[in-house]
C-alpha cells in the first residue's frame, strides 16, 4: 500500500480518536461488570450478573483474602472468566480465546479487576498510546496525560471501598523467594509430556540442596488441568542429559557415516510436509493483503471525492487497517517459519559441530546446551519400588528427537527421588 495513504489515514484515525477521548467517549470495550446500552454504544451500563462477582470480589479483598484465594474460589464455584463469560453471551472481544479451562480465574486477573477504577462510574482514556501507524505496540502512558471523566456511568464499587481496597492491594508486597537468584540452565527447555505445560523450577523448602521441576498446569498447585505433577529431579536431568551426549559423540566418533545419514533421513521426512502447508498458508494470506490494500486504497479515494461519508470512511478504514496490521504479521510469520526451516534443513553440520564442541569440553554450560537441546519432555513416574521408571525424551535442536540403531547404548539411568527411591529414567 502506498504509504502516504497509510500516514494520511492514520492521521485522521488518530486526530479522531483524541477528540472523542477528550470529549469523555469511552475509547476502550467496556471492562467485565459493564456492558454497551442496547441504546447508545457510547454509553456503559451495569451487566448485573457479571457486575455481582465483581463486587464480591471487592468483599473478599477486604476480608482478607488473597489473589490467588480469590480466584481459587471463584474457580471451585465455576463462574466463567471473563473471556469465557463475554463470549457465552456471544460478544466478541479482544485477548486470548483459548483458554483450556473456562473457569480457571488466575491472581492476575482478579488483580486487574481491584485495580480497575471504572467501576467507580469513571471513565479513563488514554491509559496506553502506539508510537506510530507502522508501530503499533501498545505502550503505558503516564498517569498524567490521561483523560479522566468521573460519574459517567452508574458505579458498581462505591468510591470508599474502591479507596480502602487500593490501600489493601498496595500494602501488600510479595516476599522474595528463598534462593532466588538461583536459576537452573534446564529452565525453558523442560516441558510435561502430557499436557505440553512448561515445568517450573523449584527450591526444596527443607533442604535447598534439592532442586527439581513439576508441571505449571497441575491442577492440585495451580488449579490447572494436568493430572500428575511430573516431578523429575534436576540432577537426574543433568545426568540424563550428559548420559545421552556422552552416546552421541561416542556414536560420532564410531559410526560418522551412519549418524550424519540418519540426520538427512530426519531432517527431509520432517520439513517437506510442513514447507507445504507453510507455503499454503502463507499465498493465501498474500493474496489477501494484496486483497485488503486495494479496498483500502479506493475507500481513500472515494472518501477525498465525497462519495464515503467521514464517519463511515473512519469505521470501515479502521476495520481495514487492523485486519492488514494482523495480514502483514501473519506474513512476516510464515516467511519467518520458511526461513527457519530451511536453515534447520542446512544445519546438521551445525548439530554435528556443536556434539564435537561437547566432545572437546566434556561438560555442559547453559550455551552449549540451548545450542544442543530444543526441549526435554517429562512423562509421570510409572510403577512402585523397584520397577519405578520414568520417561525423558530429549528432542535436538535441527532435528528433533533421534532413534539411532547400533552402538552400544544404554536407554536407562538410575537416579534418587526426593523420597530416596531408586527411578529408572528411560529415554528410548
Amino acid at each position: 500500500m502506498n504509504e502516504m495513504y497509510a500516514r494520511d489515514i492514520s492521521r485522521k484515525v488518530r486526530s479522531s480518536h483524541r477528540l472523542r477521548g477528550n470529549a469523555g467517549e469511552p475509547l476502550s470495550q467496556p471492562p467485565y461488570g459493564y456492558m454497551k446500552s442496547p441504546e447508545n454504544k457510547k454509553q456503559w451500563i451495569i451487566d448485573p450478573e457479571a457486575a455481582q462477582i465483581v463486587k464480591e470480589v471487592f468483599a473478599m479483598c477486604i476480608e482478607g483474602k488473597g489473589n490467588e484465594t480469590i480466584a481459587r474460589i471463584l474457580q471451585e464455584r465455576q463462574v466463567l472468566v471473563p473471556m469465557a463469560y463475554w463470549q457465552s453471551k456471544g460478544l466478541d472481544r479482544g485477548g486470548k480465546k483459548t483458554q483450556a479451562n473456562p473457569y480457571k480465574w488466575c491472581k492476575t486477573t482478579i488483580a486487574k479487576i481491584l485495580a480497575q477504577q471504572e467501576y467507580c462510574g469513571d471513565i479513563i482514556n488514554f491509559k496506553t498510546y502506539s508510537k506510530s501507524f507502522k508501530n503499533k505496540a501498545r505502550i503505558s502512558n503516564s498517569k498524567e496525560n490521561w483523560a479522566l471523566f468521573k460519574d459517567r456511568h452508574e458505579p458498581i464499587i462505591d468510591r470508599e471501598t474502591f479507596e480502602q481496597v487500593q490501600k489493601l492491594t498496595g500494602k501488600t508486597k510479595r516476599r522474595a523467594p528463598k534462593n532466588s537468584n538461583k536459576k537452573s540452565m534446564f529452565c525453558d527447555l523442560v516441558y510435561c509430556a502430557d499436557c505440553g505445560s512448561k515445568l517450573w523450577y523449584h527450591t526444596n523448602t527443607k533442604n535447598d540442596s534439592i532442586q527439581y521441576f513439576s508441571c505449571s498446569n497441575y491442577k492440585t498447585d495451580t488449579r490447572g488441568t494436568c493430572e500428575t505433577r511430573h516431578y523429575v529431579r534436576e540432577d537426574a536431568i543433568a545426568q540424563v542429559v550428559m548420559m545421552e551426549l556422552q552416546y552421541m559423540a561416542t556414536l560420532l566418533d564410531e559410526h560418522e557415516d551412519e549418524f550424519a545419514e540418519a540426520l538427512e533421513k530426519k531432517a527431509n521426512a520432517d520439513s517437506i510436509k510442513e514447507k507445504q502447508l507453510i507455503e499454503a498458508e502463507l499465498q493465501k494470506a498474500i493474496v489477501r493483503n494484496e486483497r485488503v490494500a486495494s479496498l483500502y486504497e479506493k475507500l481513500y479515494e472515494d472518501n477525498a471525492e465525497g462519495k464515503v461519508t467521514d464517519e463511515w470512511f473512519m469505521q470501515l478504514s479502521h476495520k481495514y487497517e487492523v485486519e492488514r496490521m494482523e495480514l502483514k504479521a501473519k506474513i512476516a510469520e510464515g516467511k519467518e517459519r520458511l526461513r527457519r526451516l530451511a536453515e534447520n534443513n542446512r544445519n546438521k553440520e551445525s548439530f554435528i559441530s556443536a556434539v564435537r564442541k561437547f566432545m572437546e569440553m566434556k561438560e555442559l554450560t547453559p550455551a552449549l546446551l540451548h545450542e544442543l537441546i530444543d526441549r526435554i519432555e517429562v512423562y509421570e513416574t510409572e510403577g512402585t519400588g523397584k520397577n519405578r521408571t520414568q520417561r525423558i525424551m530429549i528432542y535436538y535442536r535441527f532435528v528433533g528427537y533421534i532413534e539411532i540403531s547400533g552402538g552400544d547404548r544404554k536407554h536407562n539411568h538410575t537416579a534418587e527421588t526426593r523420597k530416596g527411591v531408586a527411578v529408572q529414567y528411560l529415554t528410548a
